[in-house]
């Protein structure tokens, strides 16, 4: 008697397909029954809650707020621009000589101000007290005419 050409192996791959193409048919057919058709607009729609959140709950109508037209503003509020003193003081943070660059901690602003030995008029130190004008140049700021206070 001859053998079965079938292995094992083949059996199985051939068991594997018809299971997949049966859960593909399965799934075929849930996604017919279970359309949004028959659901209608409320399975599709999305609320978004008083917090800016997505929820599927519609929101509640004695919650609703009430505001006037003048109060909402459309765009960027107008902003008061201050007076800007070039001339400021501070305290030297940290300057290194051979570099020849620091930093000094700005009194009115609290910020760190880029210095370079370029800009000084006079040798300075850690801990200096200093009056100085502050230039913007492509880096960012940078204090010039530095002077002791």
């Amino acid at each position: 008697m001859a053998k079965s050409q079938e292995t094992f192996s083949k059996k199985e791959k051939e068991k594997q397909k018809v299971r997949k193409r049966k859960e593909k048919e399965e799934k075929k057919e849930q996604r017919k029954s279970s359309s949004s058709k028959g659901m209608g607009m409320e399975h599709m729609m999305a609320y978004v809650d008083e917090n800016g959140n997505l929820t599927s709950v519609p929101p509640d109508p004695s919650r609703k707020k009430e505001f006037k037209l003048e109060d909402i503003e459309i765009g960027v509020a107008k902003q008061v621009a201050e007076i800007y003193d070039p001339h400021r003081t501070g305290i030297v943070t940290f300057f290194n000589e051979s570099k020849g660059y620091g930093f000094i901690k700005d009194d009115k602003t609290k910020e760190g101000v880029f210095v370079h030995s370029s800009g000084l008029t006079v040798n300075i130190k850690e801990g200096n007290k200093v009056s100085f004008e502050i230039e913007t140049n492509h880096k960012g700021p940078q204090a010039v005419n530095v002077k002791m206070a």
